[in-house]
């Protein structure tokens, strides 16, 4: 996505900072508005720092017209929204682009060493430069964070004037202005020193401001700020959380909250999209009668669908309701996602029943299934076409977006919207099982349980740790089957990668584990030259498929790293992978569902000490 050239904004009326376009120098494509460069999040382009405008501004973020609507209606029954919109595409002839608005405000030039706000340096309109030295401006390399989303200044005034004898409420009263220089003694915090040109105070570096406490002794918290909503925009109901220090480019200043479903029968044809915004209204009518009554208002006798075809997709979505519960959580509906899913890959939809718009055909293989038996491999399938709809739902600041609840998410707008951003992607993929029988023994293996429950703990661990009630955080999803699949998962795309010519990147897992689910789908994850060639779906081939496993099982017996990946007590994040290393197993980000832990190839091929560990030690043995 290109935007489009800077124009000048008149600001809204009510004093906050207007949004504006990206530079043209600066380009992101629309699958990084939503992976990498989403609402909230902060942007640089070549010497300037941006945050991206929220969805709900007086000026509209997104065009319409250059924001078309993506439907599938599973993914937005479990967001509670009605469609979806692609990030808007930026062409020569376009009027809009994605809007922006300038983050950090506190800039320094290192010609004069001033540190204060950007439109105190009086800069030409459109640039970024010090209106007196005529030297590109930098914006803040730091900036504060709440674990509720919010986001603020670097409190430079407070960190200078920071005796504990003055009172905090006359601090920036003193009349002096903020200079920051490096000294150019080391590379780290101590070098950047700032000071005040009233002389009551004496020079300060950074070094110590990313304590976790920095802050927090400063008797500062945080004020519920979000600049992307507006400069002065902030949080209606306080926050008063503690805060904490982050380089602008960190990773933990932002990380989205993404939602995903594959588009299966009966909605995958698209004649129901039409209908997109009145299901929530025809869900709360169960005759007949009723539902005819209300397309003929809402249509004028013109509905594109029969009510009996009304009526089966009503019927179809009641079914992937959770009977647990009347009230499921977000996870349980979720989970009844993905079960639907399995359950289709499992029985196909054949090409030859669908019409041309059929947008999910999943077809069993032609060779003979039995030659993967002795691997433990069952019910292969080959999806010829596949749609997938990743969609925004929220982000996150300081918390690991994969383990994150509700209360920590920030929503992409201040008002609710019946819409959220989201990406379809079209492709194809393999689809294969494991042996039930033979995974259920290998599960009960004490080797098994012992190394997940290794994994397990740390991560959960982990979620402890970042949750405000430890006793109300969320569950490890780490289980052996869970942890099999996964290794297995990143081993064939690791193997396709070498083998069949597919770029890892260009390759994503979709994983099924539960007690009832034991598969992995395994499709194109981008829309590029790599994405829907049929090269994908005939790896899936029983024959090509066995040799492919037997390789990669092979590959994955040994390491360059060994023997200190395989006999690590612990790797990744704070225990959270056991025999797993960038040598082996791991993937790009954008490839695997779990940020790269849960992973343990030991769980494939065994140990030295514990053989019978590996569920394919029968063919590493032979």
């Amino acid at each position: 996505m290109t935007p489009p050239p800077s124009r000048r904004r008149r600001s809204a009326t009510d004093g906050t900072a207007p949004a504006r376009n990206l530079p043209r120098r600066g380009t992101v494509r629309r699958a990084q508005v939503i992976n990498t460069y989403g609402v909230g999040s902060l942007i640089a382009v070549d010497h300037e720092s941006f945050v991206v405008s929220g969805l709900d501004e007086a000026d509209h973020s997104w065009r319409k017209d250059e924001s078309p609507v993506v439907h599938e209606r599973r993914l937005a029954r479990l967001l509670d929204v009605d469609f979806f919109r692609l990030p808007p595409a930026s062409e020569d002839n376009s009027k809009d682009g994605l809007r922006v608005r300038r983050f950090p405000l506190m800039h320094s030039c290192p010609e004069c060493n001033d540190l204060q706000p950007h439109r105190d340096f009086a800069p030409p309109a459109g640039r970024s430069v010090c209106g007196t030295c005529e030297v590109d401006l930098v914006p803040s390399r730091f900036v504060v964070a709440c674990e509720a989303g919010h986001l603020d200044e670097f409190p430079y005034w407070q960190w200078v004037h920071r005796s504990t004898d003055r009172d905090s409420a006359r601090i920036g009263r003193c009349g002096g202005k903020l200079r920051m220089r490096a000294t150019g003694r080391t590379s780290s915090l101590r070098s950047i020193v700032i000071s005040c040109t009233c002389g009551q105070v004496p020079d300060v570096s950074m070094e110590g401001s990313f304590r976790r406490n920095a802050l927090k002794d400063l008797r500062l918290t945080c004020r519920g700020a979000r600049p992307w909503l507006g400069s002065s925009a902030t949080d209606p109901a306080g926050c008063g959380l503690p805060l904490r220090t982050l380089q602008r480019g960190s990773s933990s200043v932002w990380q989205p909250v993404l939602k995903s479903a594959l588009s299966i029968p009966p909605w995958s044809s698209g004649r129901a999209d039409p209908l997109a915004e009145h299901w929530p209204a025809l869900r709360q009518f169960t005759d007949p009668e009723h539902i005819r009554i209300y397309l003929q208002g809402a249509f004028q006798g013109n509905c594109p669908l029969s009510l009996d075809e009304v009526m089966d997709l009503l019927d179809a979505e009641r079914e992937e309701d959770p009977e647990a519960d009347k009230t499921p959580s977000f996870d349980h509906r979720y989970r009844a996602l993905r079960n639907k899913e399995y359950e289709r890959l499992r029985s196909g939809n054949d090409e030859s029943d669908q019409s041309r718009d059929e947008q999910f055909v999943c077809e069993t293989p032609l060779g003979d299934p039995s030659v993967l038996q002795p691997l433990g491999i069952a019910g292969p399938m080959l999806v010829k076409k596949l749609r997938e709809v990743r969609a925004l739902k929220a982000f996150t600041r300081l918390v690991d977006a994969e383990s994150t609840t509700d209360p920590k998410e920030m929503p992409l707008s201040e008002k609710p919207l019946r819409w959220l951003p989201a990406m379809e992607v079209r492709g194809e993929g393999v689809f294969l099982r494991l042996d039930e029988s033979r995974l259920d023994t290998w599960e009960k293996a004490p080797a098994v349980a012992a190394r997940v429950e290794r994994m397990r703990t740390a991560h959960q661990r982990m979620l402890e740790q970042r949750a405000d009630d430890p006793s109300r955080a969320v569950s490890s999803p780490a289980t052996p089957r869970m942890v099999l699949l996964h290794t297995l998962a990143h081993v064939l795309i690791n193997e396709w990668s070498l083998e069949a010519g597919y770029p890892s990147a260009s390759l994503r897992e979709r994983l099924y584990a539960a007690d009832d689910m034991a598969g992995i789908l395994i499709y194109t994850a981008t829309s590029d030259s790599a994405g829907s060639l049929g090269g994908l779906v005939a790896q899936g081939e029983p024959e090509h498929l066995a040799v492919t496993v037997r390789s990669a099982i092979r590959r994955a017996e040994w390491c360059s790293s060994d023997p200190l990946c395989m006999e690590a007590e612990a790797a990744g994040s704070i225990g959270t992978n056991l025999a797993a290393c960038h040598a082996c197993v791991m993937l790009p980000e954008t490839s695997c569902e779990h940020n790269n832990i849960l992973l343990d190839r030991a769980l494939l091929v065994g140990t030295p000490d514990e053989p019978s560990a590996g569920f394919f030690q029968q063919m590493t043995a032979g």
